[in-house]
């Protein structure tokens, strides 16, 4: 069953974000990882929403979201991430 990792950014450091950026492709390959939107222009129709950017990652499935996720090639990146951008991170398995 189809998997999507969701994450809501705001950006903190841009040069750190975009090397982040250029590295987390790889990552994502041998996991089936597709990346479906990278967005900067919402409109919030209801409630608040804090974050600048998000980001949408179709998975085949769950197993291998939390696969890429728990990676050492993912987890190699997370200080970057971290240093570069404030994210909240989700993961949604389709009905």
């Amino acid at each position: 069953m189809t998997a999507y990792a969701i994450g809501h950014i705001t950006i903190k450091d841009p040069a750190k974000w975009a090397e982040y950026r250029s590295r987390v492709a790889d990552t994502l390959a041998p996991w089936g990882g597709e990346l479906l939107l990278r967005g900067t222009d919402a409109v919030v129709l209801s409630g608040d929403f804090r974050r600048t950017d998000t980001v949408v990652i179709r998975f085949p499935n769950r197993q291998a979201v939390t696969g890429w996720h728990d990676s050492p090639a993912y987890q190699a990146l997370v200080p970057l991430r971290q240093e570069a951008a404030d994210v909240d991170l989700v993961s949604y398995q389709a009905d």
